[in-house]
C-alpha cells in the first residue's frame, strides 16, 4: 500500500506494516505539536514509568557486542515487561534500537516500545529512502513518533520530552550505552528534563568517557555539566545484578531518580 502523503500524516495516526508481519502505530508531528495530544492520539494515555534508551553499539569487539546485546534480553526487556514500562528509543534498525526491538520480540514482550526519529532520515517498508543516509525503522517497535528534522539528532529534545510526558508524575530513567556524538546531545536533553541517567561503563565511547568523568579522570568538557547535575551514575557492563537493582529501585520510586 502506498505510503500516505505528508499532508495526510501530520498529527494523524497511521499504521506502518513490516515484512515480518509486525504492525506499528505512528504519527508525524511538527514543531508546534502538543505532545500530550499526539500521545493521546496514539493511545498512549495512561502514565507509566519510563525507560529511555540512548547510545549506540559501534566500535565494539564481537565479545563486547554480545555482552551489550545480552543486557537487553536478560535485563532491560524483562524488566520492562515485569514493570509494565514505556520504553523510548531512537526507533531505527541499528545499534541499541535494534537490540531493544529484538529483545522485546524474544521475551514476547507486550510493553509499548516507542521509537522517536526525524521524519527526514527514516525509510518506510517498500518505500524509497528520502536520502542516501536514511535508516530503516525497527520492525518490533509498537509505536513511532516522527519528529521534524533532516538529520540524526534532530529528535533528541523530542525524545527526552516524550519520556517526561509519558511518565507524568511517575519515575523515569535513561540508560546510556556506548554512543557517539548524538549521545552527548541525548544525555544533555535527559538532564534538562531532570531525568537520572545510568551510564553503562565498559560499553565504549561516550559511556566510557562519562564513566571516567564520574571518577574524576576525564578532561572532556562536555561531561562537566552532565556530571554537575548530580543525575548520572555509572554501572559496569558486567555488573548485571547491580544494574537490575538500580533500575528497579528508580522505576519503582524507591529513590530520588526520575
Amino acid at each position: 500500500m502506498p505510503f500516505p502523503s505528508v499532508q495526510h500524516l501530520v498529527e494523524q495516526p497511521f499504521q506502518i506494516k513490516f515484512p515480518n508481519g509486525g504492525v506499528a502505530k505512528a504519527i508525524e508531528i511538527c514543531q508546534s505539536s502538543d505532545l500530550a495530544t499526539m500521545l493521546s492520539r496514539l493511545g498512549l494515555v495512561e502514565p507509566r514509568p519510563v525507560l529511555v534508551v540512548v547510545g549506540g553499539a559501534s566500535q565494539l569487539s564481537e565479545t563486547d557486542f554480545e555482552r551489550v546485546r545480552s543486557l537487553f534480553t536478560e535485563i532491560l526487556a524483562p524488566l520492562a515487561q515485569r514493570l509494565g514500562l514505556y520504553v523510548v528509543d531512537g526507533g531505527t534498525d541499528a545499534g541499541v534500537m535494534w537490540m531493544m526491538g529484538l529483545a522485546r520480540q524474544q521475551v514476547k514482550g507486550t510493553f509499548p516500545l516507542i521509537g522517536v526519529a526525524p521524519q527526514g532520515v527514516v525509510t518506510f517498508p517498500n518505500q524509497a529512502p528520502p536520502q542516501e543516509m536514511a535508516a530503516s525503522l525497527e520492525a518490533h517497535h509498537s509505536h513511532f513518533i516522527l519528529t521534524p528534522g533532516l538529520n540524526r539528532g534532530d529528535e533528541s529534545p523530542y525524545l527526552a520530552k516524550i519520556g517526561t510526558h509519558l511518565s507524568g508524575s511517575l519515575p523515569s530513567v535513561s540508560v546510556l550505552i556506548n554512543g557517539g556524538e548524538i549521545t552527548w546531545v541525548d544525555a544533555a536533553a535527559s538532564v534538562s528534563e531532570g531525568r537520572s541517567i545510568v551510564v553503562i561503563g565498559g560499553s565504549g565511547r561516550a559511556a566510557d568517557r562519562l564513566t571516567a568523568a564520574l571518577s574524576g579522570h576525564s578532561t572532556d568538557q562536555r561531561s562537566k555539566p552532565l556530571i554537575n547535575s548530580g543525575l548520572l551514575q555509572a554501572i559496569d557492563l558486567g555488573d548485571r545484578d547491580q544494574l537490575e537493582t538500580v533500575l528497579q529501585e528508580i522505576l519503582a520510586g524507591l529513590n530520588q531518580g526520575r
